[in-house]
């Protein structure tokens, strides 16, 4: 099993909470890249290419060590919603999702580079994972008011369905964790099925 911890590039306080929550021994190392999207981008594809965009980023400073970066997306009409730059942004992203079901995809890369591949992963792993939601017909009082609380900065899609705004979910069809930010499930096979490392539980250890 794995000796140090792996390294999340990712400053995400929720993808943190959820790795610690199932007892995988972390060490948070943000990935500073630009995270615009490119002109007529798909969701997925977008999502795949930052989430290796931040794991590579860090792994080639980082050598001998894995390394975990995701990016999550929502997808409305085939369009990519990123974070909402103002309270307009975000009231235009919201309105838009009201009273119909969107697709949130969550991208994983896990990789780790060797002290002399510098150009290509000597082990390098992505998958990504949707999930689809439904919101409620939410009147435009409470999403007026759901914009006065702030929750919407630094979220895509302007919603964290952990939050206030689960108040305007309805229906989660897929994993819950993906929406927040990290599908445990997938990652945890991922994890087991590389024998990287384990979760608490398989090592007996009650949380």
């Amino acid at each position: 099993m794995l000796a140090e911890p792996i390294i999340l590039a990712s400053a995400s306080p929720r993808r943190r909470e959820l790795m610690e929550r199932v007892g995988l021994a972390i060490e948070v190392i943000a990935a500073d890249i630009d995270e615009t999207a490119g002109a007529g981008e798909e969701a997925v594809a977008y999502a795949s290419r930052v989430a290796a965009e931040k794991a590579t980023t860090v792994a080639h400073r980082h050598t001998g060590r894995w390394v975990l970066a995701a990016d999550t997306v929502v997808e409305v009409d085939g369009t990519p919603m990123g974070k909402a730059a103002n309270p307009d942004e975000a009231r235009a992203m919201l309105q838009s999702l009201r009273g119909r079901v969107h697709r949130v995809t969550t991208a994983m890369v896990l990789c780790r580079y060797g002290e002399e591949s510098q150009e290509e992963g000597e082990d390098e792993h992505g998958l990504a994972v949707t999930t689809e939601v439904l919101m409620r017909e939410f009147s435009d009082a409470e999403l007026e008011s759901y914009l006065q609380a702030s929750e919407w900065r630094g979220k895509a899609g302007a919603y964290a369905v952990q939050g206030m705004a689960a108040a305007f979910v309805e229906e989660v069809r897929g994993s819950i964790t993906n929406v927040i930010g990290l599908p445990l499930a997938e990652l945890v096979e991922l994890l087991s099925s590389l024998a990287i490392c384990e979760p608490a539980y398989h090592r007996g250890v009650s949380s």
